[in-house]
């Protein structure tokens, strides 16, 4: 049934003309799947309700964050009591002390951690971390992988395989997008020869262990092990990006559950609990290159703000001593289920690993690499979204964007939204 989306339109006709595109993030103006966006009102658990009164199950839960679901009462409550004694001091707190405890807790590998504002102030700082370490000027990430917004990863491959890439913003200096180098995901002969053109130059690899930003494209656990080797061998830093992985699959990083151990891990969302956070984890000889003292310099008025703190903190005590990891896990094994039954008619290459869903409707299996992501299986994403939205489920508006599942989910909004892709499926087809 198609559902009313008056109030969201009026609201965005005013937007556009405030604000550049109407948004303040560029995925959320719904341009990947038409239409306009939607305007959440309030949320809660797994589920929002718009201005115009619809409710949705909400898999987005804020891009990765809510793994607790929308307004967890523990954690509002300890926003609560932190806003009560202050909002920001731009001092220290002990606040601090307590979510770093956590989170070098949850991480017993490394010993230190900087709280900043943002992922991509701490992948920004990484790696301005780890030029510093190396006195080197290049880094490699890799084709596809996001890592924020910072002008060095804002790049894309110029026409040799191992070339020096170009900016793929406006505003990006050539001279600093020079500075990046690109390689393919899951190619370890790419890897080698980049090394033994620029392997002096490379201060790290940069690399999500599970990159999650464009579609799911889960790594050989081989290839993660090359990443360290090789980085070993030419004495550069294996920094991993763990802003969306990091206490998403178990209480701490997703590497270390693999056996991999990056030199620097950074961290969000999760880490959070909803409000704005980035960290950088690793050891005190890295970490204690930054100042006040090392010579690295990182700084943020914001840092540390003690309700982001105490959200996270709440956050992640309750991933300790509560995990929801087995309800995670066991709902995504439902999700599975109900795909084997509801969807077996439909070229559909599900691609989940834990709480991460990839709902990528194309007929060959799911890729490892951007190149290998099929133009059929977006298009087809895109046409059946506003079917999906119309049912009542709330996915990110872009295929090549993951799904979360949080604990605050249940089985029957799971196998509720099969159902309903089923049928858009269906109608889609014409079967």
């Amino acid at each position: 049934m198609k559902r009313n989306y008056e109030r969201s339109h009026e609201l965005y006709a005013r937007a556009v003309k405030l604000m550049p595109g109407g948004v303040n993030s560029p995925v959320r103006a719904f341009k990947s799947v038409g239409g306009e966006p939607l305007y959440f009102k309030s949320a809660r658990g797994s589920r929002f309700t718009d201005e115009d009164g619809n409710e949705f199950v909400d898999f987005c839960q804020s891009w990765g964050p809510l793994i607790l679901g929308h307004s967890d009462e523990r954690v509002v409550e300890a926003v609560r009591r932190a806003a009560f004694d202050g909002l920001s001091y731009g001092a220290c707190h002990a606040g601090e002390i307590e979510l770093a405890e956590l989170v070098l807790q949850a991480m017993p590998e490394f010993e230190r951690v900087r709280f900043v504002s943002s992922g991509t102030e701490a992948v920004m700082t990484a790696l301005r971390l780890a030029r510093g370490v190396t006195g080197r000027s290049h880094i490699l990430k890799f084709e596809g992988g996001y890592h924020g917004h910072s002008d060095g990863l804002l790049v894309k491959s110029g026409s040799g395989l191992a070339t020096l890439s170009i900016a793929s913003s406006a505003g990006v200096p050539d001279e600093i997008a020079r500075t990046t180098l690109i390689a393919p995901f899951d190619d370890e002969d790419a890897v080698s020869e980049i090394f033994q053109k620029h392997g002096g130059d490379i201060a790290a690899i940069i690399i999500e262990p599970l990159p999650a930003n464009n579609g799911l494209l889960e790594q050989r656990l081989e290839y993660l092990n090359f990443l360290r080797e090789i980085s070993r061998r030419y004495g550069s830093l294996l920094i991993f990006d763990e802003v969306i992985s990091g206490f998403r699959f178990r209480f701490g990083a997703y590497g270390s559950g693999l056996g991999v151990m990056p030199d620097l891990v950074t961290l969000g969302k999760i880490i959070g609990g909803g409000l704005p956070v980035g960290a950088i984890v690793g050891p005190a000889a890295c970490l204690d290159r930054l100042a006040p003292v090392g010579s690295v310099y990182q700084a943020g008025t914001l840092s540390g703000n003690p309700l982001s703190l105490a959200a996270g903190s709440a956050t992640l005590k309750i991933l300790r001593d509560e995990p929801p990891y087995d309800y995670l896990e066991k709902l995504g094994a439902m999700f599975d289920r109900a795909v084997a039954d509801e969807l077996p008619q439909h070229a559909v290459s599900i691609k989940r690993v834990g709480s991460l869903i990839w709902f990528y409707p194309g007929e060959k299996p799911a890729p490892r690499s951007t190149a290998q992501i099929e133009d059929a299986a977006v298009r087809r994403f895109n046409s059946i979204y506003w079917k999906l939205l119309d049912a009542g489920f709330y996915l990110p508006p872009s295929a090549y964007e993951v799904l979360f599942l949080s604990s605050a989910h249940t089985e029957g909004e799971i196998c509720g939204l099969v159902r309903a892709a089923a049928v858009a499926l269906r109608e889609e087809d014409g079967v």
